[in-house]
């Protein structure tokens, strides 16, 4: 099992599998979410995945994604789309153990600051990995 949460504490959560799409993104949109150059993502059954301590808070980041975060110190946490309805991606640095859920690939790459160097040998994808 894969526990996490948020900077403040308020926030947990539990997912009970295998963490699948291990990526490190770097579109603007997450960029701009997180304040950060790139943020590390895995997914898991959407099902398998709770909340165990006070809810998120939630947006609508675009008109088929969902984000949810800590109402109290802003941590980002989950990313849901509309049209993937059985996962949901979880910030991989929000896990109590970020080794857990290497990144595997880079994501967006199209999208990536000019200054941010990949200096590691995972595969690159220009768009997302998934089509959507």
């Amino acid at each position: 099992m894969l526990s996490g949460g948020c900077y403040c504490g308020q926030v947990r959560y539990d997912a009970e599998a295998p963490p699948f799409h291990a990526t490190l993104c770097h579109c603007a949109d997450c960029r701009r979410i997180a304040g950060a150059a790139s943020v590390a993502w895995f997914s898991v059954p959407r099902a398998s995945f709770h909340f165990t301590a006070t809810a998120p808070a939630s947006f609508r980041s675009s008109p088929r994604v969902t984000r949810r975060f800590c109402g109290s110190c802003g941590t980002a946490l989950t990313y849901e789309h509309d049209g993937l309805p059985d996962e949901i991606d979880v910030t991989t640095a929000s896990l109590d153990d970020p080794e857990a859920a290497a990144p595997r690939d880079h994501t967006w790459t199209a999208e990536k600051l000019r200054w941010e160097p990949l200096c590691d040998s995972l595969p690159v994808f220009p768009g997302p990995w998934d089509g959507i």
